[in-house]
């Protein structure tokens, strides 16, 4: 896939989830809207999106304990998180939902399957907040069918691998939803683009590197509909040659590589801006007697000095058709930004001197962090064994392989380095005349990545949120259905995207 156009009015550089959902719901909303894509690799989405380099968890908040860490004062567990991500990643069905029943594109088992997601916790203190987490959790609409059990036959039917071999004496619970889903977020941006590229005016190029980012001069208006706010260069790799294209608005969405481009556009929002990147591993197992048995997405607690988005899981996977098991991720220091197209010197080139205090506080206030990366990404093949037995009591090396997981880079900002705190998140940063945006941060992003996106298209071309034409697209869009006497509409709509999503 490699088609350029002239005068786009839209350049999105990165062919990841967050690029692939902005430009397809772009063009969706405006068909007139000219779009090009750059994207370093030779091949799109095969950075952070790839199926390999995630777990591909939907995040709807379901069995995700770290986002209810700790009790409240009253000894409550907050679940409003929880409710606001379920209602976010709602988003992203609808959209896949109506991409499906449009014609958009096709086969959606390509992309997203059914699993159950399971909360799995041992030890008296853990259960007792496990049971509370379950109570706050099911008396909303949302996670009303979930269950809750501390019964080792129960969560022996929901997952075998959780209690076989397991101290009887040590007591354990866990809550299970079938409503979870599988996403290979790297095949459902791969179809979006090629949607994308199908269309009139837009133009999708792999192996093309954004070299050049700065403010367009204003006589290079002519021709275009509005004058252009930014001149956009890209290289092709292979050849060197290079194509310089003027457009009104930018989404940088180029995973570790937003920060150097940020830097490059000189924007003054990305002052004191600095990047943390965390590599990682999984530990796959593909062996089918093993893998029939466990079909569900396990999650525990963090452990200690860990950030949260190295939580442990055990998970099924379905990538290309095939079900595996995965367990991790397992972190490691790195100074790459990018998996496939990264250097060791990523980190060193990004360190100027508005960003270098930020790091150098984060570096001297984060020294556990620190070591934990060190330690992870020396640990022999038994100690992350013995991990994945707090899980999975029975679980054997040599049914075990260790594969890369991937790079994230966490945005660094001036105020974190002030506090001394490494924020584990996703976040968009725009310019203050709204002509270019760019994601930062780490998963779980991809997951509601629709939602994300929607608030760039909210900031920077909101007109296209006016009209009838949004809730066709994203037929949740605009209402809040968090409010119990919307249970019923809520319910009606999500069975409606399920169904076109063959998830049920």
């Amino acid at each position: 896939m490699n088609s350029h156009i002239e005068n786009p009015d839209v350049v999105l550089i990165g062919s990841g989830v967050m690029s692939a959902n902005l430009g397809a719901l772009l063009r969706r909303l405006d068909p007139a809207l000219r779009i090009q894509v750059y994207e370093a690799a030779d091949e799109l989405a095969y950075e952070s999106s790839n199926g390999w380099n995630n777990a591909g968890t939907g995040h709807a908040g379901i069995c995700e304990l770290s986002y209810t860490p700790t009790r409240e004062p009253d000894g409550t567990v907050n679940v409003k998180k929880l409710i606001d991500i379920f209602q976010e990643f709602e988003q992203s069905l609808q959209f896949w939902g109506h991409a499906i029943a449009s014609g958009m594109i096709a086969q959606p088992k390509e992309f997203i399957n059914p699993v159950q997601h399971i909360s799995f916790v041992h030890g008296a203190e853990q259960v007792e907040f496990l049971r509370d987490r379950h109570a706050g959790m099911a008396a909303h609409h949302f996670f009303a069918p979930m269950e809750f059990s501390t019964d080792r036959a129960k969560i022996g039917a929901w997952a075998p691998l959780l209690t076989e071999g397991r101290d009887p004496a040590v007591p354990i619970a866990a809550t299970k939803m079938d409503g979870g889903t599988d996403v290979n977020f790297g095949v459902v941006s791969r179809k979006l683009l090629g949607w994308l590229a199908d269309q009139a005016g837009c133009g999708v190029a792999a192996g093309h590197k954004v070299v050049g980012l700065h403010r367009a001069a204003e006589d290079v208006g002519r021709g275009l509909r509005t004058p252009p706010a930014w001149e956009v260069t890209a290289r092709e790799l292979k050849t060197g040659s290079e194509r310089t294209v003027h457009a009104k608005f930018v989404f940088v969405g180029a995973g570790g590589g937003s920060l150097a481009l940020l830097q490059l556009a000189g924007l003054p929002e990305a002052k004191g801006l600095g990047g943390f990147p965390i590599g990682g591993h999984w530990l796959v197992c593909e062996d089918p007697a093993i893998v029939s048995r466990h079909q569900a997405k396990v999650y525990g607690q963090n452990l200690p000095e860990a950030p949260t988005m190295a939580v442990p899981h055990l998970d099924q996977r379905i990538l290309d058709g095939k079900k595996t098991l995965l367990f991790g991720p397992f972190a490691a220091w790195t100074t790459r930004f990018l998996h496939r197209t990264g250097s060791w010197t990523d980190l060193p080139a990004t360190v100027k001197p508005h960003n270098l205090g930020t790091l150098l506080k984060i570096a001297a206030t984060n020294f556990p962090l620190v070591r934990y990366l060190l330690q992870q990404g020396t640990q022999s093949m038994e100690d992350r064994m013995r991990v994945m037995r707090i899980f999975y009591p029975n679980a054997q090396a040599k049914d075990w392989k260790l594969v890369d997981g991937g790079i994230r880079v966490q945005a660094i900002k001036k105020t974190d380095g002030e506090a001394g705190i490494v924020h584990f998140g996703t976040e968009v940063l725009t310019s203050a005349d709204k002509s270019l945006s760019a994601l930062l941060g780490a998963s779980p992003g991809a997951s509601v990545s629709v939602n994300i996106v929607l608030e760039v298209i909210k900031q920077c071309f909101p007109a296209l949120l006016s009209g009838p034409r949004i809730t066709e697209v994203v037929p949740t869009y605009g209402t809040d259905y968090r409010a119990p006497e919307k249970a019923a509409e809520f319910d009606k709509l999500a069975t409606a995207a399920r169904k076109q999503l063959e998830l049920i």
